[in-house]
């Protein structure tokens, strides 16, 4: 063929690229490349250290016998083939986790060869997924996990608790359930907080816990400054475990409670003025520290609290990791056998819950494995509001003024009425000064009483909003009396 009548480069590029891969785009247009017969798609803008779709063309090219190409011909393909992906259908992306056919469920091994485990209603079994039914997206973070052990009979989930030092079996029957849970890909966990005293072992447990799902190459991080950040590392990654916590802003606890139930974030793309890139998350999220000051109530119905205690016979690193590392198989395949078996479980949902979902899960649990999670659970939330009224001196001041009401009986003022009482109550006789943060107006006094409807409501203080046909009010009914017991027993 003579030199003029060669196809140019870049229909090289193309021909090619269309015969070997498809390519589609997702909801938020992003057009990804997925090689013919395998499961693993590629955004193909991506420059990414892992494997691009960039460079798989040009090696794929360079040993198919087409030549080296680059430059500008492989930029003009590209272009042209991204045209083209975009008038296709929208389909889905999935990072670890996916929901499959028949009731199925997918957990990506992080294998090049695309081999994945299929949970399903029978059973599970390795194999590679249709590359039409799953479509898994890769990252740095995404580590390889090995082939799970067959007929482990439980014993891995075991050896894995007897490498940790948690405190008691209530506290390991919930990380049990938060394990299943990350199993599933559409419905939210609460996010373990691993904690106890210095020395107990808590970093080392949030690795292995993370591990378990994200390979060996997991790790715990120290926290972003800013909710940028964090949303980066979520998007990135299945499991977000953060290291060594102390304190926790307000905007960063709000971040916590969006990345554990869901949302979205939008901002403008880079190098543009007008377009938008979109975030959606909801992942499984874990923390360690010793104390994170004051819990904000709607971050504290979606924690799970993990304590641990200091071991009595240390162990080197090496000799521990290298122990876990053996473990691992079993400890996959054992928790793959309980979460078939939890699936297939049926139980009623408790309807008094925040996280619905997860409490599901702790009933399908002990009805399976009869391990008292549901009741762990319960304690853990009520421990929890006690944290909250801890470090809330409000809410504190409300239970103490409850305590002197007539059962049963409200009492409706207006917000700035309520304010008054309130604070003559704290300062007292004596004048004592008001602490920072104490509400200055009927309206911030009213927002600070909406989060802390829930808190005051599990104490048996039930607060209400309402309108006359003159002014607005707030209802405080003490529904128990102030001797009846309001704990709830672990067991």
């Amino acid at each position: 063929m003579a030199e003029d009548d060669k196809p140019p480069a870049r229909q090289i590029i193309t021909d090619y690229a269309q015969e070997h891969f498809l390519y589609f785009r997702t909801a938020d247009g992003t057009v990804y490349a997925q090689k013919k017969g395998r499961p693993i798609a590629r955004p193909i803008r991506s420059q990414g250290t892992a494997g691009s779709h960039r460079q798989e063309l040009m090696v794929g090219l360079l040993r198919g016998g087409y030549g080296a190409f680059g430059g500008t011909p492989l930029k003009e393909a590209l272009d042209m083939i991204e045209a083209l992906a975009m008038d296709g259908d929208a389909e889905r992306v999935h990072l670890r986790v996916a929901p499959g056919a028949d009731n199925a469920t997918w957990l990506d091994l992080g294998r090049n060869d695309g081999q994945s485990v299929r949970i399903h209603p029978g059973g599970w079994e390795v194999a590679v997924p249709d590359p039409q039914e799953v479509r898994w997206r890769r990252t740095q973070l995404t580590g390889e996990l090995p082939l799970p052990l067959t007929g482990t009979q439980g014993k891995g989930l075991d050896q894995l608790l007897g490498l940790c030092n948690f405190a008691n079996a209530a506290t390991e029957s919930l990380v049990i359930a938060w394990l299943v849970g990350c199993l599933g890909p559409s419905s939210p966990v609460p996010a373990p907080f691993l904690t106890g005293p210095q020395g107990a072992g808590k970093s080392t447990a949030g690795r292995m816990l993370t591990r378990i799902v994200e390979g060996m190459s997991g790790d715990l991080r120290r926290a972003p400054k800013d909710e940028e950040n964090l949303i980066a590392a979520v998007s990135a990654g299945w499991i977000t475990a953060l290291d060594n916590l102390s304190y926790l802003t307000p905007d960063m606890s709000d971040a916590m409670c969006c990345i554990v139930t869901g949302a979205e974030t939008v901002k403008r793309a880079l190098y543009t003025d007008g377009d938008v890139s979109i975030a959606r998350y909801r992942r499984p999220l874990l923390m360690t520290g010793i104390d994170v000051g004051v819990i904000r109530p709607d971050l504290a119905e979606r924690l799970l609290p993990l304590r641990l205690e200091r071991p009595k016979v240390r162990r080197t690193e090496a000799e521990l990791w290298a122990e876990y590392e053996a473990i691992l198989p079993a400890v996959l395949g054992s928790l793959l056998d309980l979460t078939v078996k939890v699936r297939a479980t049926e139980a009623e949902t408790p309807t008094d819950l925040r996280m619905a979902d997860f409490a599901h899960l702790c009933a399908q649990l002990d009805g399976a494995a009869g391990l008292g999670s549901l009741a762990a659970y319960r304690a853990s939330l009520d421990d929890l509001t006690d944290d909250v009224i801890e470090g809330d001196l409000l809410a504190q001041t409300v239970l103490q003024h409850a305590g002197r009401m007539e059962p049963g009986q409200p009492e409706r003022m207006t917000s700035s009425e309520w304010l008054h009482c309130l604070t003559h109550a704290y300062t007292g006789e004596d004048g004592r000064p008001l602490p920072k943060g104490w509400p200055t107006t009927g309206k911030v006094l009213s927002d600070r009483l909406k989060r802390l409807q829930p808190t005051l409501a599990a104490r048996g203080v039930l607060v209400e909003w309402g309108r006359t046909k003159t002014a607005r009010y707030i209802e405080v009914i003490h529904t128990r009396p102030a001797e009846e017991p309001t704990r709830t027993p672990l067991f």
